[in-house]
């Protein structure tokens, strides 16, 4: 696959798309399952990281069904953390990365069908911890998490912390801004949805 320039040297940073959220605003569907056009949110987080990485993993949490059919390697959450939230995919993610000799994983969320052609550069491009910034807040599903913080993601899950933007802060992670915040627009209810559709059909 394409890897876009980047300024680091050393391994590229893999892909990992979050995707072990219960739904429950949904109705507890599996969003990754959702239909826009004609395509799954999931098909469409693929084909859009796929030309801005190397290698591609799901996070599943608790449900190795998710990512069946795709042909990408699936993480369930590290059973100690199982059910912990995105910070565990995340821990996951790290721990596969590891294993493949990457940098690190640049994440996003399978609910946010509009992010960034040149997400993974822009996150990845001097090989520190990044958080996407726009519109005004964090958009702490979407960093670049080099291989290094695997320690202490462990220790803070250990500790009992699962949310990603407080872990970000604790690390001094770099905000990286993009000037489109509705590129991190994401379904989260069905009007959500609605509102996808209208705007994949110009509406």
């Amino acid at each position: 696959m394409m890897s876009f320039d980047r300024t680091f040297a050393g391994p590229q940073p893999a892909g990992l798309i979050l995707a072990g959220g219960a739904g429950r605003r949904m109705g507890g569907v599996d969003k990754a399952g959702l239909r826009l056009n004609d395509e799954t949110l999931l098909a469409r987080a693929l084909r859009r990281i796929a030309p801005q990485v190397d290698l591609i993993a799901l996070s599943v949490g608790g449900d190795m069904a998710r990512g069946a059919g795709h042909h990408i390697a699936a993480l369930p959450d590290p059973q100690a953390y199982l059910g912990d939230g995105p910070l565990s995919g995340v821990l996951a993610g790290l721990i596969w990365a590891q294993a493949n000799d990457a940098a690190g994983v640049v994440s996003l969320a399978v609910d946010t069908p509009f992010f960034p052609d040149d997400l993974a550069a822009r996150l990845s491009r001097n090989g520190d911890f990044t958080v996407a910034f726009a519109g005004g807040r964090l958009h702490p599903t979407f960093g670049y998490w080099p291989c290094r913080l695997r320690g202490p993601l462990e220790d803070a899950l250990a500790s009992g912390h699962r949310r990603l933007g407080d872990f970000a802060a604790a690390q001094g992670a770099a905000k990286v801004e993009f000037p489109d915040a509705a590129a991190f627009f994401n379904i989260n209810t069905p009007d959500d949805l609605a509102q996808a559709r209208n705007r994949e059909a110009g509406l």
